[in-house]
């Protein structure tokens, strides 16, 4: 449907690198032209004459200064640009290609990219608009200044940068954002304290998928909307998280449905290439698991940092040991349209801690940091699960 199509567009735009910086350098531009209008106004030949420090004597005075400026900031934005290739090369090598969607999407180095960028187009915008004109109340003066003051605010930017992007390439700071970003997803798809009770509907028909890629997410508004519309009850077949081939049986039905209906129902599932943490809180354990098990690999041998991503993976297991998924889709009267499948708490701890024990059993401080967090989830949990790692780690030590 075209409501997901423009979805899937807008989260692929926002989380693009470029789309702070180039709605910030539009926005530079935009002042330019309020800036030089102001200048040859009659307001801003008022304001010169009345302020003799804000006039520039003659053109060439503004061309110089402009032109310093920019060329100034276009080897500051280089050298920007190339450190955070640098982070970006470094986070992929040593944790994994996958947190680069958290680097790249870090809104402070695009502000900061941006401010760059736009500062560099107001000065060449500003410096094709000088002229060589006797009076000093013609030559744009007021925009000029405001030029110099936004070189002093990059420099300054420039300073907390170094220190930022040097901060944020840091294993604590990466599993920090990750941890939060899947925390967020989790408590917007997790909302029940209890979980809820296992429906069998009689949905006989099925409709495939439509093209490869991870189920992610489900428009359930759509999907009841749709229901309520048609009169059919459907069944998700496939666990969030999966990756389907087309042609795979995605949805069950109640009923035959006409292809157009069937075709809005298929689009109301994203099924994707692009994971995002935000539509699958999945992805976030998987990105925390990669990383430690890229750190436990012997190209790298850093168990401390296996060790953080694991105190992650323990705060958001905890979390979701107390907060279910909604896995019916009910009508306003109550009636249940639909069953989602969701993974198991067992199945989720399996998947998040067990590759980490295969690849660190040889590990003394990990096995120990892993015994002593099924001790801690059991007490929040009582989930046998937890007394079987246990036993099953003191073998393998």
């Amino acid at each position: 449907m075209l409501k997901n199509f423009i979805r899937k567009q807008y989260q692929k735009t926002i989380s693009s690198i470029a789309f702070f910086p180039a709605i910030i350098a539009f926005g530079f531009l935009v002042l330019c032209g309020i800036m030089i209008s102001l200048d040859y106004s009659e307001q801003g030949k008022f304001i010169k004459s009345q302020l003799h420090w804000l006039r520039l004597k003659d053109a060439s005075t503004a061309r110089s200064i402009i032109g310093a400026i920019a060329s100034g900031i276009i080897s500051l934005t280089v050298f920007s640009f190339s450190m955070v290739m640098i982070v970006l090369n470094q986070g992929a090598s040593q944790m994994s290609n996958r947190v680069l969607g958290q680097l790249i999407g870090n809104k402070f180095q695009q502000i900061v990219l941006g401010i760059y960028i736009g500062t560099i187009i107001y000065a060449f915008f500003l410096l094709s608009t000088i002229r060589d004109i006797d009076s000093g109340l013609y030559i744009p003066a007021l925009s000029t200044y405001l030029l110099i003051f936004f070189t002093i605010f990059d420099i300054f930017i420039f300073i907390y940068f170094l220190h930022y992007i040097t901060q944020s390439v840091k294993y604590e700071v990466v599993i920090k954002r990750i941890y939060n970003d899947t925390l967020d997803s989790l408590k917007k798809v997790c909302t029940n304290e209890k979980p809820s009770p296992s429906v069998l509907l009689n949905t006989p028909y099925t409709i495939d998928s439509s093209s490869s890629g991870v189920f992610e997410e489900i428009d359930i508004l759509a999907i009841r909307s749709l229901c309520v519309q048609h009169e059919v009850e459907v069944s998700i077949l496939v666990v969030q998280g999966t990756f389907v081939l087309k042609g795979i049986p995605l949805i069950a039905v109640s009923k035959i449905l006409e292809k157009s209906v069937q075709k809005k129902l298929i689009d109301l599932i994203s099924v994707s290439h692009d994971e995002t943490i935000d539509r699958n809180f999945l992805y976030g354990f998987n990105q925390l698991r990669e990383i430690a098990l890229r750190a436990l690999s012997p190209g790298i041998n850093d168990p401390g940092t296996a060790i953080i991503s694991l105190h992650a993976l323990a705060s958001l297991i905890q979390y979701r040991s107390k907060h279910f998924p909604e896995n019916v889709i009910r009508s306003d009267e109550g009636k249940i349209l639909g069953s989602i499948p969701d993974l198991s708490f067992e199945a989720i701890v399996s998947s998040a801690i067990n590759p980490i024990l295969d690849y660190g059993k040889n590990d003394r401080l990990l096995c120990e940091e892993l015994i002593l967090m099924c001790r801690q989830l059991k007490i929040f949990t009582s989930n046998v699960l937890f007394d079987e790692m246990i036993l099953k780690i003191k073998s393998l030590a």
